[in-house]
This record gives C-alpha cells, structure tokens and sequence, in this order.
C-alpha cells in the first residue's frame, strides 16, 4: 500500500538541488509579499481616499513624453498607509483609436507609489491606475494559496471492463486507503488516485475536476475580494489628456527589425489601431504561410497555446488536421500541409488540468519529457504556455515544473542549439471569477518567477501580460486580433 505524503517536501529527507532551488525562489517571492494582518477592513487600501497627482502638470503634452502620476494611499478611515504592496494595474487607452498601453507603476514601499505613462500617439488619452488588491488582501491570498491543495477536487475514471470506476484524484491526498501514484521520479512530478478495488492503477483513462467549497481565508479577508472591491479606479478625478505630435522636425529614430533574444522593456509596447507595437524594436508584416515553410511548431500547455494552432488552422486554409482518434476538448491536435511541409501540434500540459469536462489521461506527459524526446533542429520551434491552471494550487507546484522545462530545455539546447524556444507568457483573465483560487494577483507571481527561472537560457519570452494588459481584455482567452498580434511576434522571431 502507497501513502502520500502530507506535502511534497519531507524534512527528513536531504532536499534535492531542485527543492533548493524552489526553496530559493519562494524566500525570494515572501519578501516581496510580507504578512499584512489587519483587524478591521477600515485600515485596509481604499481606493475612493488614496490620492493621486500629476506630477508637472502641462498644458501641452507631446508624443513620445513621460507622464508620472504620484499615488499617496490610503484607508478607509483617509490614514496615509506606511507600506506598500497593493496590487495595482495602471493602463493609457483611447478606444476610439484601439490603442492601449501599460503604464509603469513603482513602489517606494511607504504607501506611496510613481505611475509612469509613456504618451505612445497623439489624440484623447484617458488614463487609469486599477486597484486590483489591497495590500492586505495581496498577503492574504499568498497565505491561502500555500496553505492547501485542495480547492480542485479531481475525479479519476478507471476502465473495468466495458464499465468504468470514479475515485478521487489530486495532487496532494491525505488518504488513509490505497493509493495509486503516478510518478515521475527523476523530476519529482506526483499525482495521486485512490485505487478502486480489483482495478490496476493502469486502468485510469480520463479525468475532470471541480472546484471544492473551500477557503483558507477568513470571513474578513473575503470581504477584501467581493466584487465591489476589486479592481476600483483610483484617477477618476482625471479626464483625458490631449497629446500632439509637437516638434514635427524631431523624427523617431528608426527602429530595428524584432529578433529572436531581443530584451523586453517595460512596458514593452502599445496597440494601436488593434496592431501591437512593440518598443525596442519593429514588427516587420510577415507572410504566415511562407515563413512557416519546412518548420515544424511544437505548441505545448494550457487552452491560451491552443488558441495559437485554432489561429493557424484558420489563417492557412491548406494546413490539414490529422485524426489522432482521441477526444475531447484537450485532445492532442496536429496539422500538416504537406506542400509546404509545415507540421503543427499542440498537446496539453500535464496536471494539473482544471477542466470541468472529462479529458483523456490515456496519453498524458510531462512538458519536460516531450522536450526531452524532441531532436531539435533549426526548422525546430517550441513555444511553451503554462500558469492558469496552476493558480489555484501552492507555488510550489508551478515552481517545480517550471524548473523541470528549463532544465529539460537547457539539455535540449545542449544537444541542438539552433532550435528555438519561446515561453508565452500568461495572459491577464477576468478580474472577479473566483478571486481566491484564479486571480491575476497569482498570475502576476507566476509570470515574475517564470521570467527570473529562464533568464539564464537561449529562449524568448512573448510577454503575453503586458500585451492583454495594454488590449484590456480581462479574458482568460482573448480575442482573435489578441492571438493574431502574439502569432505576428512568433512570426518576427523565427523569419
């Protein structure tokens, strides 16, 4: 009989590089989230008393200038917080012109913040500084979110003849009954079942999960994530600004072609006319078809990657699906055209996989062992996209398989290091679903970590947040013109 244990890390063993290095990380991510106790919701950030000021106000502002905008927070009570920490998302927009930007918020740590926004084109400029979170509210949910593994409940589905068994399935479970587990012992990757009685742990074909009347927060931190105090404009006292083009002789440098490796910025760009446009360098229009010419795309994790091969299949009307004969959803897809031999796959990451629906297990496989068995090569692209199913579950889980992928990238570049590989980023999602188990506010650490982890590799990363952030989508699956502008930087990195 197989127990499991209470948490993925036992003192009593010798911890591994690996759990060193997740260790590393997660001190690193509690110092930028210190404990924020409160014993009463008025001493928490409000939004309606923090003040925000435009600092060297003008009557004229160009394109191409800086504006900075001093945020002074404050309670409820209209007391000046002492720290900082409040989960902020400041954004410029002029829907009428579909352009949009990030701004550039830093925290001075004493509950005052710089808001900077870069004045990317000219016309009516409305600005806008969101608080996603209090600070208060940010520690709670970093508490909650380490605490347990069991906010998702999942179903395992056993084949027992031509009838099948459902038993509980996790990442985590504390059973007292027999176990199956599903392990990857050299990356330390665990899922666990109970074993239906007679049936072989080989048995189990598909899997769907369901979220648990769980909280690790109490009834007053709760209060911090109903609706009406998530995501509240901090600037409504501003109106839009009108920027001009001024000085007509000072043109803008040109700017280079985007290559693959090239550095990001923050923000790294602005949309405008629904078209992104990055900042340190220049999308050059790029003909799909012909650049994916002999080059075999390999999409691997969550339902946002997936998006990408719907964009291809409809965008190059030769690329044919081949029937893999599975099912589902989160079936493995593959496209070819065999004319300008372009080869396409997507496959689903492995659990945890948040899918109310039954998915197929039957084929199920790490990331990092499909890297391992690829052979690479110039023609050879791999995109990479995981995060938003790892939300709802300790940091740790999402840290180790990131750690798992960057080192299987790194003996993939080893072997073959012509081939690229790129990390999509996670992309922002609705901003009042289910804070406590899917908030941005868990993304957002999720998308620093993955961004420190990989820094040392050959790889590129498509920043996916900053990108959704400047479209305001809110949407864990943006619009098509969304995934056409990720695709065009794609496109750009490899032709």
């Amino acid at each position: 009989m197989k127990s499991c244990p209470a948490a993925p890390l036992d003192p009593a063993v010798s911890p591994t590089e690996t759990e060193l290095r997740i260790k590393g990380i997660k001190e690193k991510l509690d110092q930028l989230i210190p404990p924020r106790p409160f014993t009463n919701v008025s001493s928490t950030t409000s939004a309606t008393h923090s003040k925000a000021t435009l600092l060297s106000p003008r009557d004229t502002y160009c394109r191409g200038d800086q504006l900075d905008v001093l945020l002074e927070v404050r309670d409820h009570l209209g007391r000046r917080k002492e720290y900082g920490g409040d989960f902020l998302r400041a954004r410029m927009s002029s829907p009428t012109l579909k352009a949009g930007a990030s701004g550039k918020v830093t925290d001075f740590n004493n509950g005052t913040y710089l808001v900077s926004f870069t004045l990317f084109w000219e016309g009516r400029v409305s600005l806008s500084v969101l608080l996603i979170l209090p600070s208060e509210g940010v520690s709670a949910l970093w508490r909650a979110r380490n605490q347990g593994y069991d906010r998702v409940i999942f179903t395992g589905q056993f084949a027992n003849g031509t009838s099948h068994v459902n038993t509980d399935c996790a990442l985590v479970l504390n059973s007292s009954a027999e176990l199956c587990e599903y392990l990857d012992s050299r990356d330390q990757e665990a899922f666990y079942c109970v074993k239906p009685p007679h049936i072989p742990c080989a048995a189990l074909t598909h899997m769907h999960s369901k979220n648990k009347a769980v909280s690790y927060l109490s009834k007053q931190e709760r209060s911090l994530f109903e609706r009406s105090n998530v995501g509240i404009e901090m600037m409504k006292k501003f109106g839009a600004i009108t920027v001009s083009k001024c000085n007509t002789e000072k043109t803008a440098p040109m700017k280079k072609k985007c290559k693959f490796g090239m550095a990001s910025t923050i923000p790294s760009g602005h949309v405008w006319k629904d078209t992104w446009n990055p900042v340190s360098c220049s999308l050059a229009p790029i003909e799909m078809k012909e650049c994916l010419r002999g080059k075999f795309i390999h999409l691997m994790g969550d339902s946002t990657i997936r998006q990408w091969i719907e964009y291809f299949k409809s965008s190059i009307k030769t690329l044919k699906s081949v029937d893999l004969h599975e099912s589902g959803k989160f079936q493995k897809q593959f496209a070819v055209d065999l004319d300008k031999n372009i080869k396409i796959q997507w496959q689903k990451h492995s659990y945890p996989l948040v899918v109310s629906l039954a998915y197929s297990v039957k084929e199920i496989e790490y990331i990092a062992r499909v890297i391992d068995r690829t052979g690479g090569g110039k023609s050879t692209i791999i995109v990479i996209s995981l995060g938003q199913h790892f939300r709802p579950f300790p940091i740790n889980v999402f840290l180790r398989r990131a750690l798992s992928i960057h080192d299987a990238v790194q003996r993939l570049l080893l072997r073959s290091p012509d081939t690229v590989v790129i990390i999509k980023a996670e992309n922002i999602r609705e901003m009042h679903t289910d804070v406590e188990r899917f908030s941005d506010f868990h993304g957002y650490i999720q998308y620093l970590a993955i961004k420190d982890i990989f820094q040392d590799l050959n790889v590129s990363i498509i920043d996916a947040w900053d990108i959704t952030i400047a479209y305001g989508t809110n949407n864990v699956h943006p619009p098509q013109s969304v995934v056409r502008n990720q695709i065009n930087i794609l496109l750009n990195f490899i032709c």
